[in-house]
């Protein structure tokens, strides 16, 4: 999932940024809120982890400016603030989730999963598709039983099939949320990797999950989705 990380303080904006890196998140970065404005209007993010105090435009004016503009994306407001006022302001201002410094990085990152999950309007930790089961808490992946071991970006091309399991996704759809801004790979590293995930969720099992659907793109298999034609 791709998270917009906006924060002004250098060292925890290089300690969040590689944690949610290592989590298998895509990270863009501002520094500043005109920066956070520009990139929140042009890109389509999970979620957005949004100081409070920032130079140019604070967080709070910041939020209601989207909220106002009918961005929807879902809001974590992070901050040294810690009054009840303050609590107040951020969540009346269109914040979804609140967290004050210092914090637990691991608690961070629940709040986020938790959110991509609202987002997916999903509250159920663990995704089931057939015997696959995606535990999006422990990040663990089961086939009828076998634990599949998968890269974070296997792992997060398969959540995002998981999260849109019976629909087709575009390969636009899946750059824009699997890849940040600084990445430069080429466009058809999808299909790359849409290989190895069917070399290791499908192969040796039945039914395949992972389908495509030339010309438009590629989906994970759903309840009414036909099995293949008998050989």
């Amino acid at each position: 999932m791709r998270v917009l990380l906006v924060e002004d303080t250098q060292a925890i904006l290089k300690a969040v940024r590689q944690g949610l890196e290592e989590e298998g998140f895509a990270v863009d970065v501002a520094t500043d809120g005109e920066e956070a404005d520009v990139k929140c209007r042009s890109t389509s993010y999970d979620v957005v982890v949004l100081d409070i105090m920032l130079p140019k435009v604070d967080g709070i004016t910041l939020l209601k400016r989207w909220r106002g503009a009918g961005i929807n994306t879902h809001v974590l407001m992070l901050t040294a603030k810690t009054t009840k006022p303050d609590t107040v302001a951020g969540l009346d201002a269109g914040a979804d989730d609140y967290l004050t410094k210092p914090f637990d990085m691991e608690e961070l990152f629940a709040r986020i999963r938790a959110l991509v999950r609202r987002g997916h309007q999903q509250k159920d930790p663990v995704l089931r598709c057939y015997d696959l089961e995606i535990d999006t808490a422990a990040r663990t992946v089961r086939r009828a039983g076998t634990v599949i071991h998968l890269t974070p970006r296997e792992y997060a091309l398969l959540e995002f099939l998981a999260f849109h399991r019976g629909k087709v996704v575009t390969r636009s759809m899946i750059w824009e949320h699997l890849y940040d801004e600084y990445d430069e790979n080429t466009s058809n590293v999808v299909d790359v990797y849409i290989r190895y995930l069917r070399n290791k969720v499908d192969k040796g099992f039945d039914p395949p999950l992972i389908l495509t659907r030339w010309g438009e793109g590629y989906m994970l298999r759903g309840d009414d989705d036909p099995p293949p034609a008998a050989k």
